[in-house]
């Protein structure tokens, strides 16, 4: 007698191993898209606190603090001072930034006593929003989610 050996897969067998990639997938690509938008937070995070230490540093040389407005990219001087000698953007090159830079007077002040540093995010991050701090030291941010803000 002669035995048949069969090789290959049976349908069935294809059918479980998609449906296990399906589930893995389905949990895995959400986790480690939360991963990457945790550590752009923290590229914002660090960009933000330089940020800051660059204003007290130009505010001790010039008795005021630099404001300069930064959309998408673009940079320019809103009040303070006459170029804006900091970097704009989180991050190597502006090309590849999640962050851009700013900053503004504090809300019922002048440039001369308060300054807010704010990173707004490349692409949306609604549970964080723009990061901020004030020259006082408070941190904040406008997303849905403060919390996870600065942690």
């Amino acid at each position: 007698m002669i035995k048949v050996v069969q090789k290959g897969f049976t349908l069935i067998e294809l059918m479980i191993v998609v449906a296990v990639v399906g589930i893995l997938a389905t949990i895995a690509i959400p986790s480690y898209q939360n991963s990457i938008l945790k550590g752009k937070r923290a590229e914002g995070r660090a960009a933000l606190t330089e940020l800051m230490l660059q204003e007290e540093r130009y505010m001790t040389q010039s008795n005021s603090y630099c404001a300069f407005s930064n959309s998408a990219g673009v940079t320019a001087v809103v009040d303070g001072c006459t170029t804006v000698p900091f970097k704009t953007f989180s991050g190597d090159s502006l090309a590849q930034t999640s962050y851009y830079l700013s900053a503004s007077a504090c809300t019922s002040t002048t440039i001369k006593e308060c300054v807010v540093v704010t990173a707004t995010p490349v692409k949306s991050d609604p549970e964080a929003g723009n990061l901020q701090i004030l020259s006082s030291g408070t941190k904040t941010c406008t997303g849905s989610k403060p919390s996870i803000c600065w942690k």
